[in-house]
């Protein structure tokens, strides 16, 4: 049954992403009505061992999504763009997660370091859907002037490690069930413990990787080994004391990336066929994790939380181009491209509920939300309106 069950959410999982990316819609968002329509809430089609696994499988699409994008961060355009590149990693995140702290604790009835907690779950913006529109845009010239799709892209890259590693730092206040002033003094401990941690691992394997002609797939499966480590350790660990091994994952593919650059572009490319497998487990067991009667009965006040959340999103975005050389219609194209989420929210949505906290059920249902109407939504919105918002130049 075991067998047949993960067969049988990879194949449906696949087409169902597949015909709705024929139509122009996400093909996540299909994938996560496949979870909702097998899961145990619904047809119960899903084998319990997955579902037991489930966090497993999540951790390691996690893995592989911030090994991305260490190896695709080019800190180079980030300094390029200039100040506006730089707030864009940080501002428009932080001021989502004020709002949703905010509205989560006078709608939702949420402690204040559980709605951090969702605030940052809420705060990444997708690479999925944003990366490749703002690619293409640039190839095509637009917003070539000012560099509009370039501090968005740069902006982006960084945003999702940002709020993951936020993610993690509230989540052990909310196991910890404190906020006092040790706990949050160790926060900036346990990142640059996490950093360093990072180096140690980084630079002995980037100089393996560059000296050593290995073939792309033991290559990728050196990386993936040495994040799976360094998790590891930061579980033996804990304990005694807290390190953030994903962000020395980061670290790890930012420092092979710097050290190989003949060979970065090829472990990026190995590490998307790794991500097109294990995209469509993450998206669908995210759907099936969800308690669709729960999700029905506390679908309006979490759309409210939503909605506050992406308002102070979009003024956060405003204050970070304030200063910058662009005109009304591209601060607005801005704005839009950073309203669509996903890959991140799917990945760390279900942890709070696997762990068995209070707080876990509304921060899954949320998450799922923020999927379902941003992904779609921001993506048509990138494709109807970029191309009139952004004035194209000759390449």
């Amino acid at each position: 049954m075991f067998v047949l069950s993960f067969g049988l959410i990879l194949i449906v999982g696949f087409l169902a992403g597949y015909l709705l990316n024929k139509i122009k819609i996400p093909g996540l968002v299909g994938m996560i009505v496949v979870g909702l329509v097998f899961g145990p809430y619904c047809l119960g089609l899903i084998d319990q061992n997955i579902l037991n696994i489930s966090t497993e499988l999540r951790q390691i699409a996690l893995i592989i999504i911030l090994t991305r994008s260490g190896l695709n961060l080019d800190i180079k355009s980030l300094l390029k763009n200039g100040l506006p590149a730089v707030l864009m990693c940080f501002v428009p995140a932080t001021f989502e997660i004020v709002g949703t702290m905010l509205a989560s604790h006078f709608l939702l009835k949420l402690s204040w370091i559980e709605g951090a907690l969702l605030g940052a779950c809420l705060a990444a913006v997708s690479p999925a859907v944003v990366s490749p529109r703002m690619i293409r845009l640039i190839e095509q010239g637009y917003g070539k002037e000012h560099a509009v799709p370039e501090l968005v892209l740069a902006g982006s890259s960084v945003d999702d490690i940002y709020t993951i590693v936020l993610f993690y730092a509230f989540l052990g206040l909310v196991q910890n069930n404190n906020m006092d002033y040790m706990s949050v003094a160790m926060m900036p401990v346990s990142m640059v413990l996490g950093v360093l941690l990072g180096f140690i691992v980084g630079v002995p394997l980037a100089i393996m990787l560059k000296n050593n002609d290995f073939p792309l797939a033991i290559s990728v499966l050196l990386l993936l080994c040495a994040s799976f480590l360094m998790v590891g350790v930061e579980t033996i660990l804990k304990p005694y004391i807290s390190i953030s091994a994903l962000l020395g994952v980061i670290v790890v593919g930012i420092i092979v990336s710097f050290k190989t650059k003949d060979k970065s572009a090829e472990l990026s490319k190995g590490y998307n066929v790794l991500w097109m497998f294990f995209e469509v487990l993450l998206f669908v067991l995210v759907g099936a994790t969800v308690n669709f009667s729960y999700a029905l009965k506390n679908v309006g006040m979490a759309l409210a939380v939503l909605a506050i959340g992406l308002t102070f999103r979009c003024v956060g975005v405003l204050v970070s181009v304030l200063f910058a050389k662009l005109n009304w219609k591209e601060r607005l194209f801005c704005i839009i491209a950073y309203l669509p989420k996903a890959t991140v929210q799917a990945s760390i949505g279900g942890i709070a509920l696997s762990l068995g906290l209070q707080a876990g059920e509304i921060i899954l249902t949320v998450s799922v939300l923020s999927i379902l109407i941003t992904a779609p939504i921001g993506e048509l919105l990138i494709d109807v309106f970029g191309k009139n918002l952004l004035k194209q130049c000759d390449n």
